[in-house]
């Protein structure tokens, strides 16, 4: 974005977009984590909500972070994770959909982001959206001159109550227009007979609602899937572990499943 530093959104002091791991890694997938990270730029004060409400679920995925990096090391994989609050901007949303940049996130007001000029949401678009997206295509364009297979994981948390309804499910595993690797990562889930895991549950991927696996999986044509754990399972080291060995297992499993083309 052109222009001297006092029009900028970000400045000297505000953190890096993103936050990556294992550039060098060895593992055929890349992971995503368009959540993990809570940041929200000096010059926006904080989008005038309290310390309780940015460390809550309406501004990030509890647990992703956390889990990013545990699934990274145990796949020796490149892990790319946002780093500033989805109250923001929505780095797994289009940029002309209605919650790009959202004004109320469950039963959380965010009047900060209401009546913003164009000229406000093209800065954030540029500025916190674009370095993000634009690094995981650099990565998978120099996989792709390498010759090197690429499979996209988008690692996401949910809620256990979300506006009062409890859900259910363990985890979700989400997908679109290709199931390939979402349906092999399914049925290794399932195989553990004390969780629920729902398909397309609790969130389904759309060309409205999701960015990261549609531009970067579908439109690419490389396998890929989104996974959603439940926040609570993500909540203590114990449980990082265990879900990120689990995860690592049934990626691993799936991978020669998958059909060659």
């Amino acid at each position: 974005m052109s222009g001297s530093s006092s029009d900028r959104l970000l400045g000297p002091d505000d953190p890096p977009v993103y936050v990556i791991e294992r550039t060098a890694g060895r593992s055929p997938f890349v992971l995503a984590c368009d959540h993990a990270g809570r940041a929200i730029p000096r010059r926006l004060d904080a989008l005038h909500l309290s310390a309780h409400e940015l460390g809550s679920h309406v501004a990030w995925d509890l647990g992703v972070a956390d889990l990013g990096r545990a699934l990274s090391v145990r796949l020796d994989a490149c892990a790319i994770a946002h780093a500033y609050s989805r109250l923001v901007i929505d780095a797994n949303r289009p940029l002309d959909a209605p919650d790009s940049i959202p004004t109320r996130s469950e039963r959380t007001r965010i009047p900060a982001n209401e009546g913003l000029s164009a000229t406000a949401r093209r800065q954030r678009a540029d500025e916190v959206f674009a370095p993000y997206h634009r690094r995981l295509r650099d990565e998978l364009d120099a996989r792709r001159a390498a010759s090197r297979p690429s499979l996209l994981v988008a690692l996401h948390s949910f809620t256990p109550v979300y506006l009062a309804e409890a859900r259910r499910w363990h985890a979700g595993v989400l997908y679109g227009r290709d199931p390939a690797l979402a349906r092999l990562v399914l049925e290794g889930l399932r195989g553990d007979p004390d969780l629920v895991v729902g398909e397309n549950e609790p969130y389904a991927v759309s060309d409205a609602t999701d960015y990261t696996i549609v531009v970067h999986g579908e439109q690419r044509g490389i396998p890929h899937v989104e996974l959603e754990i439940r926040q609570d399972l993500l909540a203590s080291d114990a449980g990082i572990a265990r879900w990120s060995e689990r995860l690592a297992l049934v990626l691993q499993a799936a991978f020669p499943r998958l059909p060659r083309t």
